[in-house]
This record gives structure tokens, C-alpha cells and sequence, in this order.
């Protein structure tokens, strides 16, 4: 029982659900996290790329990102 209630501490610490930590996998993650199915569909495609083409992906991300939250402390 006290193995069953650490799954849960775990679960909630990083965010995702038990029965994810028990059965899940990352697309099942993945499916329930995002809620705009395009952008999970394109991160999907993206992870299919070679490592040069997601590491190009992962600099414009980062750089939109950055943006924006440049933006918010100006607010």
C-alpha cells in the first residue's frame, strides 16, 4: 500500500497521472496534454526529423518563446 501512495506522490510531483506512471506511454502523454491537435501532429512530425532539422526546430521555438516572455515583463 505504501509502494501504491509513492506512485501517487510521484504522479503528482511531475504532473501526469498514475495510470500514465503505471500504463502510459509519452504519445499517450502527449495526447492528453496538448489540447490543439495540429501542434501535437507537427511536434509528432518534428521528432521524426533528423537531429540537425529538430535542433533548427528547437532554436525558433526557444526564440518565439523568449519573445513572448520578453513581451509579458513588459506588460
Amino acid at each position: 500500500m505504501q509502494r501504491l501512495a509513492g506512485v501517487f506522490d510521484v504522479s503528482t510531483d511531475l504532473e501526469v497521472t498514475s495510470d500514465f506512471l503505471m500504463n502510459g506511454t509519452s504519445d499517450d502523454l502527449a495526447d492528453s496534454s496538448l489540447t490543439d491537435k495540429e501542434l501535437l501532429n507537427q511536434f509528432k512530425m518534428i521528432e521524426k526529423m533528423t537531429e540537425e532539422k529538430k535542433s533548427v526546430v528547437k532554436i525558433f521555438l526557444d526564440a518565439f518563446i523568449t519573445k513572448d516572455k520578453i513581451k509579458q515583463l513588459a506588460l
